[in-house]
């Protein structure tokens, strides 16, 4: 299961448990939510003090003790990606309370010990008022329910920014029209890891004028960890954020103190305020701005516009207008989109990159956001533009483009921008929910290395596929071996009975015992036998497949282990040919499982369901038993581990879906070097971007595909078809709720 598909499993089990409590309570959302985010809060924060807590530790002394130790265990959080809790604030403290214990007391202390212990290093408390405090009038028992809720392993062991993705899922399901108003909406993290991969923060000042969650800094966190291998904290990097709502100001400081993380965060609305005055100095700035804002007031920002140098609006400003409504506003914009990525723009410094999300119509919206547009492709910095499909939203199926620029181009780029449409990429992460996976993450991304010419980062991609392959090639045997034994020990057990169902006496004795409604015919008993014995026939077959499999794969692996991590493209290119001409043997061993699982379960259910074979001497039930739960699949909604089948199919399936994604980079790009793909990217000329309006719209310059390349083995086709089919029976449902709607209107007009 992809992580993507365990976190929104673990958000809709959390979620469904605790709207169940408000739901039984007196509480309405508003007095419900900010408790609820807070425990989420101290879950994630005592998830990551753990983690850490084992390797402080190794640095005190044994001799240390009582409060010496724990001193010394709050200096060794420093510059650690987490924050030091207290004992009485940690969660694992508070889940464990005897009863009577006055719970929203204990948690409202570990909230205020929180914010007095977590300081910068001029000893600035950096979540004074942040946390929630107000758990003193709810019910204990409510609060000791809650606390039990939040206290699920999958979150004790949760990886990422699963803080922020869970809080913003909450703050949706809570009050999802508040959440939006204004086109506000929280950050896919598909959206800001896309961002991060292509502007690659990892010094200097980053900014967010419209910071939110603050997810953008944590993203940035984990690609200087991840990427970069290095702490933060190792790095020359200050993060600020703005933001309008009180609200999300506080979440943004509490996101990233769990994460480790110091920032400036103040709170105003940025149209007119600008409390950190950082135009032209920033390294990096990210942004999900509110979409579509109208009634800014011309009169309060005329004096942004001028040069970089002078003013936030170095192009000018957009379209204006003055609506009856809003007459005591006066002149107003009619569409803040340009204003935000003017903004963008002028934090840069002279070498500086900014990435951010824009409603899809900002692309080529006419008039003086046209100008505008024609401004900035002249200056040479725009550098890239990405669209996005519909679904990637929580609350909202709406197409956006991320706009990148680079004021450190260089000089053979000034002209182009790269286009990627990636409308059609995604993965279905539920009906009403797109994702990109990390190998989607790391194609795209792949495109805009080769269009800088950093074409060893794609070598490097192409190595960890190649890598992944091996790795899973290596699990086969173990686990292929695993599922030879479970099925071998339930075709033993059918064989047994088969000859049982043979034997003219055993059968007569059993229909004696089970009398006239025994139900077992010849005709039964004698298909029973014929397909036992098919069964028997193609096991050899079957196992066949599965060895020349292993086979292929032992012969293929000390070539991929041979391929040194710093590998050419040559040798890679030619490792990948190796590895493609195997994989028709992965393909043809995972049919081969599941068809054997497929065949020797059903018959089974016959055994049990038909021949009643629990009634038959010397039928050994156990191992039947342990066998179908050996070779079904897991049922994840009661969280069980993966089976001894999902194991085995599982190593086939990543094997060949690492393949596919090799296969997709080469074929996309088979000289290892950018070229235009049809229906993908293509990168465009200023004098083409003008012949075109000075529309910034990928989709009117990458044309169509030629011929798809399958870069990850049929599944996201599947499951874009899925989609579809999801969508259609929704449609339909709806259309009957409507029809009987208006049946129903029409029967009282004419009554």
């Amino acid at each position: 299961m992809h992580d993507y598909e365990q976190l929104k499993q673990l958000e809709d089990d959390l979620w469904e448990a605790a709207d169940q409590l408000r739901a039984n309570s007196r509480l309405t959302a508003s007095e419900y939510a900010m408790p609820v985010l807070g425990l989420i809060f101290l879950r994630h924060a005592t998830t990551r003090f753990n983690a850490l807590l084992p390797a402080v530790e190794k640095s005190i002394p044994a001799r240390a003790s009582g409060a010496l130790r724990e001193e010394r265990v709050k200096l060794g959080f420093q510059g650690k990606a987490a924050i030091y809790l207290p004992e009485t604030a940690r969660y694992d403290h508070l889940a464990s309370l005897p009863a009577g214990t006055n719970v929203g007391e204990a948690i409202r202390d570990a909230m205020v010990a929180i914010e007095e212990s977590v300081t910068d290093q001029n000893g600035n408390k950096l979540l004074a008022g942040a946390l929630p405090k107000d758990y003193l009038g709810l019910e204990r028992e409510l609060l000791a329910e809650l606390l039990k809720i939040f206290n699920s392993p999958q979150l004790a062991s949760a990886r990422g920014d699963v803080f922020g993705r869970i809080y913003e899922y909450f703050l949706n399901q809570f009050a999802q029209s508040g959440a939006q108003e204004g086109g506000e909406f929280f950050t896919p993290p598909s959206l800001v890891r896309m961002i991060v991969n292509v502007i690659e923060p990892d010094h200097g000042i980053v900014l967010d004028p419209a910071c939110g969650s603050a997810g953008m800094f944590v993203q940035t966190g984990h690609f200087i960890e991840d990427v970069r291998h290095k702490s933060t904290h190792e790095v020359d990097i200050t993060f600020y954020g703005q933001e309008k709502a009180d609200l999300n100001s506080k979440l943004a400081r509490m996101n990233l103190a769990v994460h480790g993380l110091e920032g400036n965060i103040r709170i105003g609305n940025t149209f007119y305020e600008d409390h950190h005055q950082l135009l032209g100095s920033c390294d990096f700035v990210m942004a999900n701005p509110p979409f579509n804002v109208d009634g800014v007031q011309v009169a309060r920002i005329k004096s942004q516009v001028g040069e970089q140098q002078t003013g936030r609006l170095p192009f000018g400003l957009p379209g204006t207008t003055t609506k009856s409504r809003k007459k005591e506003a006066g002149e107003t914009i009619s569409n803040a989109n340009s204003l935000w990525i003017q903004y963008f723009y002028s934090y840069l410094n002279d070498r500086g990159r900014a990435g951010f999300v824009m409603a899809a119509s900002a692309s080529d919206a006419g008039n003086k956001d046209k100008e505008i547009r024609q401004k900035l492709v002249e200056s040479g910095h725009v550098d890239v533009m990405i669209s996005i499909g519909t679904k990637f939203f929580y609350t909202r199926s709406l197409p956006c483009t991320l706009w990148f620029f680079d004021r450190g181009k260089p000089a053979d780029l000034l002209d182009s921008v790269l286009m990627i449409d990636a409308r059609n990429v995604y993965t279905v992460a539920s009906p009403r929910s797109h994702v990109f996976t990390d190998e989607q993450l790391a194609n795209l991304s792949a495109i805009t290395w080769l269009y800088r010419g950093e074409n060893e980062k794609f070598v490097e991609l192409l190595g960890r596929y190649q890598a992944e392959v091996g790795d899973w090639l290596a699990a086969m045997p173990e686990r292929l071996a695993a599922d030879s034994s479970a099925v071998g020990a339930l075709a033993d057990v059918l064989a047994n009975l088969g000859k049982k169902a043979a034997d003219a006496a055993v059968v007569a004795a059993l229909r004696d015992k089970l009398g006239e409604e025994h139900g077992l015919t010849d005709d039964l008993l004698a298909n029973f036998r014929e397909e036992l014995a098919r069964l028997q026939a193609q096991a050899d077959a079957w196992q066949g497949v599965l060895q020349a499999a292993l086979d292929a794969a032992g012969t293929l692996l000390p070539e991929i282990r041979s391929c040194a991590p710093g590998s050419n493209f040559a040798a890679r290119k030619a490792l990948q040919a190796s590895i493609e001409a195997v994989n028709p043997h992965v393909k043809a061993a995972l049919a081969a499982l599941e068809a054997r699982h497929k065949a020797w379960l059903k018959l089974l259910d016959v055994a049990e369901k038909q021949l009643r074979a629990r009634q038959w001497p010397g039928f050994v039930g156990e191992t039947a038993r342990e066998a179908r739960k050996a070779l079904l699949p897991r049922d994840v909604k009661k969280r069980e581990k993966p089976t001894v089948r999902d194991l085995a199919v599982e190593a086939c399936k990543r094997a060949s879906y690492f393949v596919a994604q090799g296969h997709g980079l080469l074929g996309r790009f088979p000289n290892g070097w950018y070229d235009d793909v049809p229906g993908l990217c293509k990168a465009v000329t200023q004098a083409e971007i003008a012949a075109n309006d000075w529309s910034l719209t990928p989709g009117r310059y990458v044309g169509s595909a030629a011929a798809i390349v399958d870069d990850d083995d049929g599944e996201g086709f599947r499951a874009r078809m899925r989609d579809v089919h999801q969508e259609l029976d929704e449609l339909n449902e709806t259309a009957v709720v409507l029809a009987a709607k208006i049946q129903a209107a029409s029967s009282e007009l004419f009554e």
